[in-house]
């Protein structure tokens, strides 16, 4: 049998993850981002999921919209709907999750709570991955056909 270690997600995950709460507000949130350097959080409530916020969630859902970032909550622009995967599945099927529903960061989530996340930039750095990351990135940066 060999050793697939090198190839879980729980090896390459970021473990400490910077969360938001729902209820926080969209200023706190981009304050985390700024001082993590990071351009998403998991909005996360007693360790459960419950959305993403990416800079561009703000920029697009708040400063576009008018909206003050002082007062909004992060539950009304955060992306509610939120792929996420398991520490014990392969990188090459975060990658595979990662480019079919074109999102360039995955949680990790085991029995209904954040253990870590994924990002593309971890699986490119896996060597054993670089042609899953590859072929994630083409995938992610192809434009949506639009609805209709």
């Amino acid at each position: 049998m060999t050793n697939n270690s090198g190839n879980k997600v729980q090896d390459v995950m970021t473990k400490n993850v910077a969360t938001v709460s729902p209820n926080q507000t969209v200023q706190e949130a981009a304050q985390i981002m700024s001082q993590k350097n990071i351009g998403a959080l998991p909005v996360a409530e007693n360790g459960q999921v419950k959305g993403m916020i990416t800079d561009r969630d703000i920029t697009l859902r708040t400063s576009a919209q008018g909206k003050d970032p002082a007062s909004t909550p992060v539950s009304e622009v955060m992306t509610n709907r939120v792929v996420t995967g398991t520490p014990d599945m392969s990188v090459q099927e975060a990658a595979n999750v990662m480019a079919q529903n074109q999102v360039r960061r995955l949680p990790i989530v085991e029995n209904n709570q954040l253990q870590g996340i994924v990002a593309l930039g971890d699986i490119a750095t896996n060597s054993a991955s670089d042609q899953a990351a590859e072929q994630a990135l083409t995938n992610i940066s192809q434009p949506s056909q639009p609805q209709g």
